[in-house]
């Protein structure tokens, strides 16, 4: 279990950091025209730099915490916290009929409640 575990937070946390990348560093414009990105025309570019910066704080607190075995315990605090990025992300596409968008996210819903329901309870890092 505790492989499956490492192995979501690691899916989860390059999701986190593709995402974070692209939402920090692309200009706005760009994100616009992609498929899926058609959100970010009703955004602002402080929000969408600040959804960027919580995703790549997000890969990170997925990782280096149990890592370095500093604060393991935000590893599972971090999915709790993907969760509810993902639930905004969720509605947003609604609202722009993006049903596609809205499964997909989904999906990362059950990748991070799996993070935080094994690592909370399951196979915590504390010994």
């Amino acid at each position: 279990m505790n492989l499956a575990l490492w192995i979501a937070s690691g899916l989860l946390a390059a999701v986190s950091l593709t995402g974070g990348i692209t939402k920090t560093f692309v200009p706005r414009e760009k994100l616009a025209a992609l498929n899926g990105g058609e959100w970010t025309g009703h955004a602002s570019v402080g929000f969408i730099k600040t959804i960027g910066v919580l995703e790549l704080l997000a890969a990170v607190g997925l990782i280096l915490p149990a890592v370095l075995d500093i604060a393991p315990f935000m590893v599972p605090v971090t999915a709790v916290c993907w969760v509810l990025l993902m639930v905004g992300a969720m509605i947003i596409h609604v609202r722009l009929n993006q049903f596609k968008l809205v499964m997909v996210n989904l999906g990362y819903v059950a990748l991070a409640a799996f993070i935080a329901w094994g690592r909370f309870g399951l196979e915590p890092f504390t010994a």
